[in-house]
């Protein structure tokens, strides 16, 4: 992928009641909801997000996961999730950093990998549908 070329989305969470335990900090699990919201938005950006690849004859199965969390989230903390397109040629590699939008103090990090599998045969495919290529305006 071109250095100069990115493409990012950044949704606000707050931390709501349900998503904390005892200590009133989020429980690490619900991070992957956060991040799942800022994925959405970012795909939203090209117009190919759930139901525009299924509709394409894609599913995009989540094959790897990774976050590291720096410093806890809170109740009633409103966090800023940031998702970047990092790879997209036989993948689609998203880096996540979410951060305190008032101070700019970082909260975790991770990133998730999906690859597009064909609906109809359920095989996974080696490189990138051209259709996703389309949506982000690049060639092979």
């Amino acid at each position: 992928m071109s250095e100069h070329w990115q493409l990012s989305a950044e949704v606000d969470v707050t931390v709501p009641f349900h998503d904390v335990d005892m200590m009133a900090v989020a429980w690490h699990g619900h991070y992957l909801r956060y991040i799942e919201l800022a994925r959405c938005a970012l795909l939203d950006r090209i117009d190919y997000n759930y139901p525009q690849m299924e509709a394409s004859g894609y599913l995009w199965p989540v094959i790897d996961v990774r976050m590291k969390y720096i410093a806890p989230l809170r109740f009633g903390q409103t966090v800023r999730v940031r998702a970047t397109l990092v790879e997209y040629q036989h993948r689609l590699k998203i880096d996540y950093l979410l951060y305190d939008p008032q101070n700019g103090k970082r909260t975790s990090k991770g990133y998730t990998v999906q690859v597009a599998v064909s609906k109809q045969s359920g095989e996974m495919c080696l490189a990138s549908p051209q259709v996703l290529l389309d949506k982000l305006g690049v060639s092979e």
